[in-house]
């Protein structure tokens, strides 16, 4: 049954995509609310799953790297939702449901067997309040790069005198881009940086030690400087625009290198204690 459910959740999500991929290519509203609506649903869907992969188990379902991968995806589709009926931002769609819909295909296809329990020195509260916060850390980067690319598109079409859609639904003006884009990085500062807290925390009361310098830790502190750096030159050196689009993407190839990489390579205990 929760097999099920994370299929059918993979299937509404790919018919999320293509809704508003065609919405994009053709002035149809009705599309982009098909679209809206379809993401909203695959969201639930997963969010079944995972409920009820968790009171199968009695613990947070992120055993392992693609269960992490899943929650991650089903956090990014929530906080796309948000992000377009909050800021009218219909756009984004077009790449972060194929995105969710990639990551949650990918999760479900290379998933090992579930791993239903953890050890009991990490059984903690600790646990849902870290993942979450990282995992929503990572949603508003994937925010955030998906906002820069659409200020590059759309700055882009502007330069060449090709026109854009009339609706601000469709088309944020660059403004607006660009500030939603600043907020997004803000806020998954500030929640990655509540990850590391917690997360060292956690460490401590499980293993008697803050920091261990492993690799998932020194990456993290890594893609914390970065986002700092990337914050902090547009506070102070007044970055704005086309560079700051461009730098969020780079900071998030970076990002997704680190945490696919370190996550399948060099997991030290956060993958053999969760895998």
């Amino acid at each position: 049954m929760v097999t099920g459910l994370f299929i059918a959740a993979i299937v509404v999500y790919a018919g999320a995509s293509v809704g508003f991929l065609v919405a994009r290519s053709r002035a149809a509203e009705w599309i982009t609310r098909v679209g809206v609506d379809l993401l909203l649903i695959g969201a639930g869907l997963q969010m079944i799953g995972f409920v009820s992969r968790a009171i199968a188990s009695g613990n947070m379902p992120v055993t392992n790297f693609w269960q992490t991968v899943s929650f991650l995806a089903w956090v990014t589709a929530v906080a796309s939702l948000v992000l377009i009926l909050r800021f009218r931002m219909a756009i984004i769609g077009a790449f972060v449901a194929p995105l969710v819909t990639l990551a949650s295909a990918a999760a479900a296809i290379a998933a090992p067997r579930p791993r239903l329990s953890i050890p009991p020195s990490l059984r903690s509260a600790w646990l849902p309040v870290h993942v979450t916060l990282a995992c929503g850390g990572f949603a508003m980067f994937v925010l955030a790069a998906t906002v820069s690319l659409a200020y590059l598109i759309c700055e882009r079409r502007l330069k060449a005198k090709r026109p854009l859609e009339a609706s601000a639904d469709r088309t944020p003006s660059l403004e607006k881009l660009d500030r939603v884009n600043y907020r997004l990085l803000l806020w998954g500062f500030v929640m990655l940086s509540l990850a590391i807290v917690t997360g060292a925390i956690w460490a401590d009361a499980a293993w008697g030690h803050f920091w261990s310098w492993e690799p998932p830790e020194t990456w993290s502190l890594i893609i914390w400087m970065m986002y700092a750096a990337l914050l902090e030159s547009r506070l102070t050196a007044g970055w704005r625009g086309r560079r700051i689009a461009a730098l969020t993407i780079v900071g998030f190839t970076v990002l997704v290198g680190s945490f696919v990489g370190v996550s399948l390579i060099a997991p030290g205990k956060h993958g053999g204690s969760f895998g």
